[in-house]
C-alpha cells in the first residue's frame, strides 16, 4: 500500500472533518507563544518583557500538560479538553486585557502562566485516539504507524503556520490580533475536538485500572530525554536564526527562517508512512538521531540568510521522522489506559528542551554570535545519537509494538 493510499484509508476512518478539527485545534498552542511575545513587546517596548511572558506560558504548559493528560486518561478527553479550551481561551483574553490596561508586565506574565497551564495539547491527545479508531475498523499496525506519521507532520505544520500567521497579522493589523485569533480558534476548534465522537473511543471502560497502571518506566524516561534533546534543537536553531536575521537587518523574518526547518520536516514526516515494517522503530530512531548530528554540522559555517535556508531545509528532513519514532515507541511501551499521560509528557519534555536550548544558545550568542548558538544544535545531535545508541536496551520490547487490539463486538464511540 502506497503512502497516499495509507493516508486515504486512515482519514476515511474518521472523516475529513475530524482531521481538519484536530489540525486547527492544535494551532492556538503554536500561535500563543509567539503571539504573547510580539504583543507584550509591542505594548511595553521591551523584548525582555515579551520573552519572559512567552516563557512563562511555555513553561506552565510543559508543567500542566502531563497532569491534564493523566486526568484525560481517568475522566476521558471530552470534559478535560472542553474545560481546557474554554479556560485557555479566557486566559489569552485576560492577557490582552491586562496589557491594554497598562498594568505592569509582571501581571501579564502571571496571566500568561495561567493561560499556558490550561492550553490543551491537542496533538498528543489526537495520537491517543487513533489506536481505538483503527481497532474499531479492524485495521492493522501499519495504519497506526501511518497515523503517527501524519500526527508528527501535522504538529510540525502547525508550528510553521502558527508563528507565521501571528507575524502576518501583527504586520498587517496589530500584534493583539494574533493573540485574539489564537483565542477564537481555541474556543471554537478546541471545543469541537473535545466534543467529537472519537473522544469517547479514547476512554475505554478499562480505565478504572488507570490509577494502578505504571506510567514512569525507564523506557519512557529515555524517550522523554530524546524529546528534550529535539526541543534543544528547536530552541538553539531559532536563536541562531534570529542572530543571523538581526545582523542582516531583517529581524522580522527570524520566525520565517526558523519555519524553514519545519518545511523539510513536514515532507519527511509524511513520507514515513511509506517505510516498510521490516525497518524497526529502534533502527529508525538511531538513523534519524545520526542524521540530526550529521546535518547539523554545516550550521557551524553558516553566516548568512542565503546559506541558512537550505541547511535548515535539509536538517528538517530528520526532525519529524525522529519525533514520530519516539512518540510511536512511547505509545507502544505505555499501558493503553495511560497513553494520554505518556503522550503529553513527551510533548512537555519537548517544550522544556526548547527552553533549555534557547537559554543556552542565547547566552552563547551574546558572546560569539550565531556559531556558538548553532554549536548547541550540534551538541544536541550528538546527545541524540548517544542516547539512541546506548539506551536502546530500555526500549527493546518496543521493537515489536503491541498489536492493535480487536474491539469488543458492539463497542461504539
Amino acid at each position: 500500500m502506497s503512502a497516499i493510499q495509507s493516508y486515504r484509508r486512515l482519514f476515511s476512518l474518521t472523516g475529513m472533518s475530524y482531521v481538519v478539527i484536530a489540525f486547527l485545534g492544535r494551532l492556538p498552542l503554536a500561535m500563543s507563544q509567539m503571539g504573547v511575545l510580539m504583543f507584550v513587546a509591542s505594548r511595553t517596548g521591551s523584548f525582555g518583557a515579551g520573552g519572559t511572558c512567552a516563557g512563562a506560558l511555555a513553561v506552565a504548559n510543559a508543567i500542566g500538560a502531563p497532569a491534564a493528560g493523566s486526568l484525560a486518561d481517568r475522566l476521558g478527553q471530552r470534559p478535560v479538553v472542553l474545560v481546557q479550551s474554554l479556560a485557555g481561551a479566557t486566559g489569552l483574553g485576560v492577557i490582552v486585557l491586562i496589557v491594554e490596561s497598562g498594568a505592569g508586565w509582571g501581571w501579564a506574565a502571571l496571566a500568561a502562566a495561567g493561560a499556558g497551564l490550561m492550553l490543551p495539547q491537542v496533538g498528543p491527545l489526537a495520537r491517543v485516539r487513533w489506536r481505538p479508531v483503527i481497532a474499531r475498523h479492524h485495521a492493522g499496525q501499519h495504519l497506526l504507524d501511518t497515523a503517527f506519521s501524519y500526527e508528527g507532520s501535522a504538529d510540525e505544520a502547525t508550528f510553521v503556520l502558527g508563528p507565521a500567521l501571528v507575524g502576518i497579522l501583527a504586520a498587517i493589523v496589530d500584534p493583539a490580533v494574533g493573540l485574539i485569533g489564537a483565542l477564537v480558534v481555541l474556543a471554537v476548534f478546541g471545543t469541537l475536538f473535545a466534543l467529537h465522537p472519537t473522544a469517547r473511543m479514547a476512554h475505554p471502560e478499562t480505565t478504572a485500572a488507570t490509577g494502578t497502571a505504571r506510567l514512569l518506566t525507564l523506557g519512557l524516561f529515555v524517550l522523554a530525554g530524546a524529546q528534550l534533546i529535539i526541543g534543544m534543537v528547536f530552541g538553539s536553531v531559532q536563536t541562531g536564526a534570529t542572530v543571523i536575521a538581526t545582523d542582516a537587518g531583517h529581524a522580522g523574518i527570524a520566525g520565517l527562517l526558523h519555519a524553514t526547518l519545519g518545511v523539510g520536516s513536514v515532507v519527511a514526516g509524511l513520507c514515513m508512512a511509506a517505510l516498510p515494517a521490516s525497518i524497526g522503530h529502534l533502527t529508525r530512531w538511531r538513523a534519524t538521531a545520526g542524521g540530526l548530528l550529521v546535518l547539523a554540522v554545516p550550521l557551524l559555517v553558516v553566516h548568512s540568510i542565503g546559506t541558512l535556508v537550505p541547511v535548515l531545509l535539509v536538517l528538517g528532513l530528520c526532525v519529524a521522522p525522529y519525533m514520530i519514532t519516539t512518540f510511536t515507541l512511547g505509545e507502544s511501551i505505555t499501558p493503553v489506559n495511560r497513553t494520554g499521560a505518556a503522550m503529553t509528557l513527551l510533548a512537555a519534555a519537548t517544550g522544556m528542551g526548547y527552553a533549555v536550548g534557547a537559554a543556552i544558545a542565547g547566552r552563547l550568542a551574546d558572546i560569539g554570535g550565531e556559531t556558538p548558538a548553532f554549536a548547541v544544535t550540534v551538541v544536541a545531535g550528538l546527545l541524540a545519537l548517544t542516547l539512541s545508541t546506548f539506551a536502546g536496551r530500555a526500549l527493546r520490547p518496543a521493537e515489536d509494538p503491541r498489536p492493535v487490539p480487536t474491539p469488543a463486538l458492539g463497542s461504539r464511540p
